[in-house]
């Protein structure tokens, strides 16, 4: 007589849970405050950064931040783009002046960062994967941004632009959206992510 062995189906990781659904909405509507605190310190930051035209897109992190959070935090697909999205639905709800491109520019920022998350399979919040999808976040701003915002400007313009955005998108987003993730994840806040079991 020979022994059947049964072979449990495993879990899809990649399947949303309540829980990945509510934290992408809580983060979202924190997002959106943060997207209006960008609205409100664009203008005197911009003034400031202008004087070398083009450092402006080191403000990019405003935007940039949460949906990097979102997508470490979460690591499932579509994580940072639904962070991002719903964040700028509530920006619009405080801050209607940039209009329906306030959801464009959310969605085209949060494709970046979500590609820097994939690009590991979603299966890791290591720094790397943190600065990957900062810098990626960075050039899907800069890349919306310059044609949406900034047509006709100078070649050299252009690429301080996108290099500030860049840095921008690494440090302010990536970088300290996992120095934040890690310090949630070790007060036990997300004891039901993947983040938060290895903390």
């Amino acid at each position: 007589m020979h022994a059947t062995i049964t072979s449990t189906p495993t879990s899809n990781r990649f399947a949303w849970r309540i829980v990945d659904i509510v934290t992408a909405a809580v983060l979202g509507i924190a997002g959106g405050v943060l997207f209006f605190a960008g609205d409100i310190a664009y203008t005197p930051l911009s003034v400031f950064l202008g004087v070398t035209p083009g450092l402006e897109g080191l403000t990019a992190a405003f935007w940039l931040f949460m949906p990097v959070l979102g997508g470490l935090i979460i690591r499932k697909p579509g994580a940072a783009v639904v962070v991002s999205v719903v964040a700028a639905i509530v920006e619009m709800a405080f801050y209607p002046a940039w209009g329906p491109m306030t959801i464009l520019v959310a969605l085209v920022q949060g494709i970046g960062a979500e590609a820097g998350i994939a690009i590991f399979g979603y299966a890791s919040s290591r720094l790397a994967v943190a600065i990957v999808s900062g810098a990626l976040s960075g050039v899907a701003n800069a890349a919306v941004c310059l044609v949406l915002y900034y047509p006709g400007v100078t070649f050299e313009i252009a690429a301080i632009y996108t290099v500030s955005a860049v840095v921008s998108g690494i440090v302010l987003a990536g970088i300290l959206a996992l120095i934040v993730a890690k310090a949630l994840a070790k007060t036990g806040a997300l004891a039901r992510f993947p983040l938060g079991k290895t903390a």
